[in-house]
């Protein structure tokens, strides 16, 4: 197996991603959208409201009728929402209407409710209306044919509302990139199980599987690999229809790691990069098997959590036709660091905001990539260059902000 030199994170991430192309679309009911990916242009099927209703409770009457006040109309029936009053409003006449129910042919304006006082003779009328007052014309929400929501967005739940007021039941979106996710190690139980002496309960599956539906894909969990030469292309064989495959552990040099010597020494796969300057997350690979790709990460939690975030989402982001690029923002480290070496560092860290608004960073003071509990308490990574000279404290850094749900 070549040790080619090491790749920086930048360039690791751009030899993956000319590897990664958008997926293609699929139908999606209205219920099903949340968190999906629009492949399309979105237009209204129908104008919001369709026709005028009132945006309050009280009268429909016309303001010609009211050029005085007090002035008395004569109630001739009711308008609530689904219940329409389909007669026309001639003059001196006005109806009894409901917030949202349609407005009467001929009336122009609405009285509010407080505004009358229902006597004998009619409904007193004590405050002269304006025009159009409390009437929401036809449109003024979308009009049919209006583009509501452009193609590449990702769905909100009012989003989701918005497709089905307009008229839509089902819709195009991007299909879910199918992830098979593997963990190599004879060391490792499923969780449930109580490890005995020497083993380790198998959290990768289940953080990478829980990353990937958060980011908008569709995990497979591939289980637990044994340490065992040939083993790992003997699983994938049996998962054909895979977008991708994610593995993590067996990707260093020990006697025990088969997974970058199976893909080096198969025909069928090919090892495009082994290894990358990065802290934590050194023996990354990335490379083909059978045309599709295969993203091997660290075993350690932290190390694959890392890589996760800077490789894995990206990853998904490109299949789905986002920009895949990480965004990263700036805060005032809280305690000096010393110089780094020539592998790009990965700190977690905490962010807080003081008073005057200015975010600050901390990392946490043990960086060890066996240390979940310390992944699970940071909210960031604090992103440092290979060879940065030593900072002070109240510098401003790079972090990258783990994404939602991470």
């Amino acid at each position: 197996m070549q040790n080619n030199a090491l790749l920086s994170v930048t360039e690791a991430r751009e030899n993956i991603l000319k590897n990664i192309l958008p997926l293609d679309s699929e139908p999606c009911l209205v219920e099903n959208l949340h968190n999906r990916v629009l492949a399309e242009n979105l237009y209204a099927r129908l104008s919001h409201p369709a026709e005028a209703v009132s945006a309050m409770d009280g009268y429909a009457a016309h303001l010609s009728d009211i050029t005085k006040v007090p002035t008395i109309l004569t109630e001739i029936g009711v308008s609530a929402a689904g219940h329409a009053f389909t007669n026309p409003i001639l003059s001196g006449q006005l109806v009894r209407i409901f917030t949202g129910a349609l407005v009467p042919e001929g009336a122009d304006t609405i009285i509010l409710q407080e505004d009358t006082i229902k006597t004998p003779a009619g409904i007193e009328i004590q405050e002269i209306p304006k025009l159009g007052q409390f009437i929401r014309p036809a449109g003024l929400d979308f009009l049919a044919g209006d583009n509501i929501i452009t193609a590449r967005t990702v769905l909100s739940a009012r989003d989701c509302a918005l497709i089905a007021l307009a008229g839509h039941h089902e819709v195009p979106v991007i299909r879910k990139p199918k992830i098979g996710v593997l963990t190599s190690g004879d060391e490792l139980v499923t969780p449930g199980q109580v490890p005995k002496a020497g083993q380790l309960i198998n959290s990768n599956n289940l953080l990478l599987s829980t990353l990937i539906l958060a980011a908008g894909g569709e995990p497979i969990d591939l289980g637990i690999l044994p340490d065992k030469a040939g083993a790992l292309i003997k699983r994938i064989d049996s998962y054909p229809e895979l977008d991708i495959i994610i593995t993590t552990g067996g990707a260093s040099v020990g006697d025990h790691d088969h997974i970058a010597k199976d893909l080096d020494e198969n025909t069928q796969s090919e090892l495009i990069f082994w290894k990358i300057a990065m802290r934590p997350g050194k023996p990354l690979m990335f490379g083909h098997y059978k045309n599709t790709p295969l993203l091997g990460m660290p075993g350690n939690p932290v190390s694959a959590g890392v890589c996760a975030v800077l490789f894995l989402v990206p990853i998904i982001k490109k299949f789905l036709g986002l920009s895949p690029e990480p965004v990263f923002s700036t805060a005032q480290i809280t305690t000096n660091l010393p110089e780094n070496d020539r592998r790009e560092d990965y700190l977690r860290a905490i962010t807080t905001i003081d008073d005057a608004g200015i975010t600050h960073v901390t990392p946490a003071k043990r960086q060890d990539s066996s240390m979940l509990a310390t992944l699970s308490k940071a909210d960031c990574l604090i992103q440092r260059p290979a060879l940065a000279p030593q900072i002070e404290k109240g510098t401003r850094v790079q972090i990258l902000y783990f994404p939602h749900s991470f």
